[in-house]
């Protein structure tokens, strides 16, 4: 049984600020709740860690797309089966919108009845707020900051 979501939110900051967010991978635990942490393997894989309502899950995610500004794909290569894409969009000079696709196989009674009552939609949404407030206070701070 596959299962896919699709979700967006407008947020108050320009393409380059959420675009910058996003394709940094060391601040996606800052916004992703079941994200405990992501490491870099090489230029293109990730190692995932989550945690997720009854389960923990680790993986590898490979990026298959980027196009910047645009938009970020990725699909696992080990572990759980997932795909994904994040899509950015300019609404005006001061605002975007970000449009997260995700396709995955539920595993296991949790994961399947998260995907039968929507609980995994809600948690995007939820995460997609999460990431509106982090870009918003950025975009308000002048944009990101590399250290």
């Amino acid at each position: 049984m596959s299962s896919s979501l699709v979700e967006t939110v407008d947020i108050k900051a320009p393409v380059a600020v959420t675009w910058s967010l996003w394709s940094d991978v060391t601040q996606w635990p800052r916004f992703l709740s079941h994200v405990q942490r992501v490491d870099p393997i090489d230029e293109r894989r990730f190692a995932w860690q989550l945690s997720l309502p009854g389960a923990d899950k680790n993986f590898v995610a490979e990026l298959t797309e980027v196009v910047p500004e645009d938009r970020i794909a990725w699909k696992t290569v080990e572990g759980v089966h997932h795909a994904g894409v994040v899509t950015f969009h300019r609404l005006d000079d001061t605002s975007s919108r970000v449009a997260l696709q995700i396709e995955y196989d539920p595993q296991g009674f949790i994961e399947r009845l998260g995907a039968l009552t929507n609980l995994d939609s809600t948690l995007a949404n939820y995460d997609l707020g999460e990431f509106q407030k982090l870009a918003e206070l950025t975009a308000e701070a002048g944009g990101p900051r590399t250290l």
